[in-house]
């Protein structure tokens, strides 16, 4: 978005007029749940009133999905013409991709050019991608005795309910939606209720695009009421989620109180990332780690926010993030330099805060940052925070803060890396810094998480899958492996 000026942009947020009612069966409706107010986070300003959903209003969703599923043309489509429709939705995305940015940035408050840049680069590409692979799956016939044939065929699971966090209101529900429809299901999305705007236009997008009434089904409202009512819900037969480990605990409970329906989540992270002395280049292993836990404003589940550097080479990477950390630009997100937004909303900031004030009553050192800033503005606004001396048992080492601070713990060999990295309830991602191929392999190996990045951190694309072991969860994003999620085997075995 550095095409237009922060003038610019301002004028045309102004000038956005957003969807404010569930998407249920194609059309817009208001349901008898009444409305919340979305608060965007850069000012503190209502952006609109969304309909809030009840039990009744995701009951409406669910039989809309339902129907659509048992009787409805989607399921029985042929997979290229699925795949059309999906490339089609990926197409439109990209014509609206200026306002879909903009919504984004209101409602969760990251840099407008990390909004256009990355976040609708991710959505667009993703169901691109599934739209492209739909035709391209194959069934298995195994080899039998000569009197028998045996198919076995993967067959949509059903109805999809999928609940999505805030931080990537669009690129998480890419990942679910987008393989769920490629696979023939329909689905039911609950973003969260502090990004439900985006959400809305996407059901607009996907409806314009040709997708049948009751495929795509989007429900408003809080996870207590509305999360809970689709986890609960019998008809649904697969619930994806991703969001923190203690409500994914809750839709594990769901499951087992109604229908056993297959939950797969995708939960926190606490993820270590280790820089050994020998890492091929120190600044920009310090360069990367600052960009790792300051990007988003440090709110991403993958975030490097435990860096463990050997103690031979400490002090000139940490150094180096905070050089980094006091230069970044933190600011309006609606103006293009902007490098760093505002958090979420006000309950987060305070949340963050709190960790920062445990911090330094645990011992840590306060390196930079720790404090609010632009409190004018009215936004949630904290500066780039970096500790080290950080205790290894302490909160600020263990728990997920979800915000722009780094905990700067050392170490001083490979197995204490390895012992410090593995020493938490998590196993999303990791981070691994050397020039020793050996080393790489070993400890990629020996390093308990979903996900491991060498020499580099957050890279990847759509062949690869995503998703964590221990407690940040199960089953995968992303890639042919998505699929699975979304589909049921079926053997069929034929006497000849």
């Amino acid at each position: 978005m550095h095409d237009f000026t922060h003038a610019e942009l301002l004028t045309r947020a102004k000038e956005l007029d957003f969807p404010t009612r569930h998407h249920i069966d194609g059309r817009e409706e208001s349901g008898d749940g009444g409305a919340f107010a979305v608060v965007s986070p850069r000012d503190g300003q209502v952006l609109a009133h969304v309909a809030d959903a009840g039990e009744a209003e995701v009951a409406l969703a669910v039989a809309a999905a339902r129907r659509a599923f048992d009787s409805g043309p989607w399921p029985r489509l042929a997979p290229a013409e699925r795949g059309r429709v999906l490339v089609r939705i990926a197409d439109l995305l990209e014509e609206h991709r200026e306002r879909l940015a903009l919504t984004v940035t209101l409602e969760m408050g990251k840099p407008i050019t990390d909004a256009h840049q990355i976040e609708l680069r991710a959505i667009i590409n993703t169901f691109r991608w599934y739209g492209q692979l739909a035709d391209k799956l194959t069934d298995e016939s195994p080899h039998t005795a000569p009197d028998a044939l045996a198919l076995v065929t993967r067959e949509p699971a059903g109805v999809v309910g999928a609940v999505v966090p805030w931080n990537f209101p669009l690129t998480l529900a890419g990942w679910k939606v987008a393989p769920a429809l490629a696979a023939g299901c329909t689905v039911v999305l609950k973003p969260s209720e502090n990004s439900p705007l985006s959400a809305l236009l996407l059901a607009r997008v996907a409806t314009d695009a040709g997708l049948p009434p009751g495929v795509l089904n989007v429900v408003t409202g809080d996870g207590p009421t509305a999360g809970r009512a689709l986890g609960l819900h019998p008809d649904v037969d697969v619930l994806a989620f991703t969001g923190s480990t203690a409500v994914g605990r809750h839709f594990l409970h769901y499951a087992a109180d109604s229908n056993l329906k297959r939950v797969w989540l995708e939960l926190g992270g606490k993820s270590p990332n280790i820089v050994l002395p020998d890492a091929p280049d120190l600044a920009k292993a310090a360069a990367t780690a600052a960009w790792g836990i300051f990007f988003n404003q440090g709110e991403m589940c993958t975030a490097p926010s435990r860096l463990l550097v050997h103690s031979s080479v400490a002090e000139q990477v940490t150094e180096a993030i905070v050089a980094r950390a006091r230069e970044l630009r933190v600011g309006d997100p609606l103006d293009p330099e902007t490098e760093m937004g505002a958090l979420v909303d006000e309950a987060h900031l305070e949340r963050v805060r709190g960790h920062i004030a445990d911090g330094r009553e645990q011992g840590a050192r306060l390196r930079t940052g720790g404090s609010r800033v632009l409190t004018a503005t009215g936004g949630s606004y904290l500066e780039p925070t970096v500790f080290d001396r950080v205790d290894p048992a302490s909160r600020l080492a263990r728990e997920e803060i979800f915000g722009p601070v780094l905990s700067v713990l050392t170490f001083d060999d490979v197995e204490e890396a390895v012992r410090l990295a593995n020493a938490t309830e998590y196993g999303l991602a990791a981070g691994l810094w050397t020039s020793d191929l050996n080393t790489a392999h070993r400890v990629s190996r020996a390093l308990k998480a979903g996900t491991v990045w060498v020499n580099c951190y957050e890279e990847g694309d759509l062949t690869v899958p995503f998703g964590g072991v221990k407690q940040s969860g199960n089953g995968r994003d992303k890639s042919v492996h998505a699929l699975e999620k979304y589909t049921e085997l079926k053997t069929t075995w034929i006497q000849l």
